[in-house]
């Protein structure tokens, strides 16, 4: 195989993987990436090239390493490369792929960890309320928020909060004991 085929069958080859463990395409499948990029190979030699690279890519994406990181990642792996390391060409494939994919992997591995809603956006702001559903005037202060929540595979949820002067106070003071006890924490590591 020409060295311009080997690039493009393990590029072929990573974008497959990726495809099928982190954006969910469940039409990705090894035997189909056999198929279409290493027909030739041998099934036992193919499964290894297959079982290594989606190692390392896994290795790679759970440390969610940056250039640096990969590049010493990498040279360690060339350098054991009798061993079940890796050649430079392959190393080069993994830096290109990774710089092009590292963010969608990223954002792929946050969606797919969370089962509660995610807060999306926050929005605030401080009212002076006429007059209340019993019909007082009062010409007091609220704060109004709007939290905006995710989840994942729904459309978002909008919900509004009203707190008066002694409901804001309320949430500060809870909001400082949560400080404390996490700076408590910290501080016992």
């Amino acid at each position: 195989m020409a060295e311009a085929d080997t690039q493009k069958s393990l590029n072929g080859l990573l974008n497959g993987i990726a495809q099928a463990a982190y954006y969910r395409n469940s039409e990705i499948t090894e035997e189909l990436l056999k198929s279409e990029l290493y027909g030739e190979l041998p099934q036992d030699e193919f499964h290894a090239l297959y079982e290594k690279m989606k190692g390392l890519l896994k290795s790679i994406a759970s440390a969610d390493m940056d250039q640096n990181q990969l590049e010493a990642f990498l040279t360690a792996q060339t350098k054991k490369q009798g061993s079940g390391g890796v050649s430079a060409e392959q190393a080069a494939a993994l830096s290109r792929f990774w710089k092009g994919h590292r963010s969608r992997v990223r954002d792929s591995l946050v969606a797919q960890s969370r089962w509660e809603p995610g807060l999306k956006g926050l929005n605030w702001r401080v009212d002076l309320k006429t007059s209340s559903n019993s019909g007082d005037a009062s010409n007091t202060p609220v704060a109004l928020v709007e939290l905006e929540l995710d989840r994942p595979g729904e459309t978002s949820e909008i919900m509004c909060l009203e707190f008066d002067e002694p409901g804001v106070n309320q949430v500060l003071k809870k909001m400082a004991e949560v400080q404390e006890a996490i700076d408590s924490i910290v501080h016992h590591s």
